[in-house]
């Protein structure tokens, strides 16, 4: 499956618009990141804890997307997007979306 930010696929003709595909996925803190988040905003400098977490989510939040795109048959997602938003406190979700396509044969 090919997925891009970018509205068109260099070379490829998209045939059919399938529809709007979504992953997503709720995370929450670790207490033990929680601790470390605290110590760390006091000396300054990166919380590679939650970096990690958020990396990890976004991964999550592309193969459901991709899942999705896959079950509706479309061969491509273009114009994906992320958004990240508060659910409650200590947990927040990720949520990747896009465009399904399917394109010309090559």
């Amino acid at each position: 499956m090919i997925y891009t930010t970018t509205e068109t696929i260099p070379g490829r003709d998209i045939i059919e618009i399938v529809g709007v595909v979504t992953g997503n996925v709720v995370q929450s803190k670790h207490i033990g990141r929680d601790i470390m988040a605290g110590l760390k905003s006091i000396v300054g400098g990166e919380i590679r804890g939650y970096t990690e977490m958020l990396s990890d989510a976004r991964d999550v939040a592309i193969k459901r997307l991709v899942a999705s795109a896959a079950q509706k048959g479309a061969d491509a997602i273009v114009g994906i997007r992320f958004t990240t938003s508060a659910i409650m406190d200590g947990s927040s979700e990720i949520m990747a979306f896009g465009t399904a396509v399917k394109l010309a044969p090559q």
